[in-house]
């Protein structure tokens, strides 16, 4: 005896024509691949932190660097190699670092860290990423724990870091009529 095919029971409800139920959002951090992307996400963060910093250096045309410039390029230079060193990590164990139940998709984390990447490639004042900068590593730190909870105070460190960079931001002119 030859048996069909069956459907689920809510496509049979819904009718012939429904269109399936969209897949929910992958959860951040929940797989290998997830843990990756969240490393090359940091690596990509740390080469813009290095990019910044050097910009700034060369800004002053082999001239003298004010001493709180160089104190704070020296700071982003050792938490651009801390950021590395937590991402070569996550890349080396990232089986390990599952974190079950952290209750955010993985594309809102990639946004987040993209962002971050973004703002401090633009940033106008070096010091001013020193901040985010901060949330960052304590994200990565958070993610080598594989709890939910450090991250999720990490991940609103961050959030909250790039939107008081996004409120310096100088706000475009009315054009004069």
């Amino acid at each position: 005896m030859a048996t069909t095919p069956t459907r689920p029971a809510a496509a049979t409800l819904a009718g012939p024509d429904a269109a399936p139920a969209p897949a929910p959002a992958a959860a951040a951090l929940s797989s290998p691949a997830h843990i990756i992307e969240l490393a090359d996400q940091l690596s990509a963060c740390a080469d813009q932190i290095h990019e910044r910093v050097m910009k700034e250096i060369r800004s002053y045309q082999g001239g003298p660097v004010p001493e709180g410039v160089q104190a704070t390029a020296r700071a982003l230079l050792e938490d651009e190699t801390l950021m590395r060193q937590r991402a070569n990590s996550l890349y080396a164990d990232a089986a390990a670092f599952i974190v079950k139940g952290l209750g955010k998709p993985q594309a809102q984390l990639a946004r987040l860290t993209a962002d971050a990447a973004e703002k401090i490639r633009k940033i106008a004042v070096i010091g001013e990423a020193t901040g985010l900068v901060g949330g960052l590593l304590t994200l990565a730190g958070a993610a080598i724990t594989g709890q939910p909870m450090p991250l999720l105070a990490a991940i609103e460190k961050v959030e909250k870091h790039s939107k008081a960079l996004g409120a310096l931001k100088p706000k475009p002119t009315p054009p004069v009529t």
